[in-house]
């Protein structure tokens, strides 16, 4: 032990003495010629502390560099969204309406109202492009999972049912969000934007049912394998899948400057489709069925090529004039139902997208989301409105028809509950409009409070309707 640690100090000693010797005679050689001596000098300069400089001016200048500021949005967003979304589980709500939440409060809605000067130097204006594109990732990761929870074969099951039902929960609260937009637009769009895009906004920003949010409600509830549970899962399967094709051609429509291009997004839209579900599906299934992928865990390959497929499908959608998320959707919806892998795909992706990116979208959501907007009686009356008009389009025109079709009262009721819930897809439609110049912040700001009311009321209404009477 003593020989090795007298051999550790002679080589320690040997190497420093040569390091020592090798800077003594270096700075007796001649530097670099004057331009480049000065342009050093400057640089130096520029990066250096001042002679007037406190001694803790260096700590400062490393904790606004964009880096820093980063990982502090990291650290207080998934901080927050976490214990928020725990708290409201307590309560008995979903965790995404607590993370939703926690979005807002983060917003000028009550951290920048409370402590203005934290707020802006957490949420610096100029950290928002990082923030909104690392939020986009987030959310197309999102879609993709929630492509993959689509299961064709509920739908064939009680595919006429769903099919009326579900339709019916869309048209008519699109047309009651087309009718509100006649009394909104003049006061309430975005600046230069047009009553067509308005209204249609309106209108799908009503229709929207949050399939991943509804799925979570009926697994706490033990109703998943209920009747109740299948039949409104296929409704808001085809909702879904109806909703997002509705909201690509209205995107295809706004971004569009005139009918020939119009013409030519929805052309590319629909051979996409084709192409994914023609093409890349069975392709897929045979790679898959080759790997032994219904037994085996997906490894770093597997998981490489399908992130490869959603990103490229993604960055397609995007260049055709939609929006990434649709190829994000699409892409989850075409992989194979090979024993639990999508199971497998979802857990490994979600995991890491729910946790660490799908939060900054909300926060980003409520940096926009700036309450103290609505500010006389006049705004909370359009506000009480827009939920009133998107609970009675939503729950009541899914009640009408599942009694239609012959559903007792209670379980329609409680389908029209479920199928009311908005949650993070409303948040999608809404930012997607704010981004297209459509809504303005005050009616972004109204909007998002009906996502989160209508989102909160699911629970309490599913088990108030649950005590009528059966056969009532």
């Amino acid at each position: 032990m003593k020989q090795t640690i007298r051999l550790y100090i002679t080589i320690l000693t040997t190497l420093c003495l040569g390091i020592a010797t090798i800077v003594y005679f270096g700075n007796r050689l001649h530097g670099p010629d004057d331009s480049k001596t000065q342009e050093r000098v400057a640089v130096a300069e520029h990066a250096s502390p001042s002679s007037g400089d406190s001694i803790f001016s260096g700590l400062q200048r490393n904790a606004t560099d964009p880096l820093s500021r980063l990982l502090l949005q990291f650290l207080v967003i998934v901080a927050a969204t976490r214990l928020t979304g725990k708290l409201f589980q307590k309560l008995g709500q979903p965790a995404v309406v607590g993370e939703m939440v926690a979005g807002i409060l983060l917003g000028p809605s009550l951290f920048g109202w409370l402590f203005p000067q934290a707020f802006h130097y957490v949420f610096a204006a100029e950290s928002h492009g990082t923030l909104r594109l690392l939020s986009q990732i987030g959310v197309c990761l999102f879609m993709f999972v929630v492509g993959m929870e689509l299961e064709v074969s509920h739908v064939r099951r009680k595919a006429e049912t769903a099919f009326v039902v579900s339709q019916t929960s869309i048209v008519l609260p699109f047309f009651l969000g087309v009718l509100l937009a006649l009394f909104l637009y003049h006061s309430l769009a975005q600046t230069g934007t047009t009553f067509t895009a308005f209204a249609l906004f309106m209108g799908i920003s009503m229709s929207v049912t949050a399939f991943p949010v509804l799925a979570r409600i009926l697994q706490e509830r033990n109703l998943t394998r209920t009747d109740l549970g299948s039949m409104a899962i296929t409704c808001a399967a085809v909702g879904d899948v109806t909703a997002w094709t509705i909201l690509a051609f209205i995107v295809a429509i706004v971004r569009s400057s005139n009918m020939a291009s119009i013409a030519l997004n929805l052309a590319l839209v629909v051979a996409f489709s084709g192409m994914m579900l023609l093409v890349v599906k069975p392709w897929l299934l045979r790679w898959f069925r080759h790997a032994n992928m219904k037994v085996a865990e997906p490894g770093k390959g597997v998981l490489a090529a399908v992130l490869c497929l959603v990103i490229a499908a993604s960055l397609t959608t995007e260049i055709i004039g939609i929006h990434a998320l649709f190829g994000a959707f699409l892409a989850g919806v075409v992989m194979p139902s090979l024993g639990d892998l999508r199971h497998k795909l979802a857990l490994r992706i979600d995991n890491f997208s729910s946790v660490l990116l799908l939060p900054l979208f909300f926060v980003f959501a409520g940096l926009r989301t700036q309450i103290g907007l609505l500010s006389g009686w006049q705004d909370w009356l359009i506000c009480l409105t827009i939920i009133a008009v998107a609970t009675v389009g939503k729950l009541g025109g899914t009640v009408l028809s599942a009694r239609l079709t012959g559903m007792e009262w209670r379980g329609a009721l409680q389908l029209g509950a479920l199928m009311n819930t908005r949650g993070l897809m409303e948040l999608i439609v809404l930012n997607m409009g704010y981004d297209l110049g459509i809504l303005s912040a005050r009616i972004f700001t109204m909007l998002v409070i009906m996502a989160i009311v209508t989102t909160v009321m699911t629970g309490p209404l599913l088990s108030w309707f649950g005590k009528v009477k059966k056969g009532s």
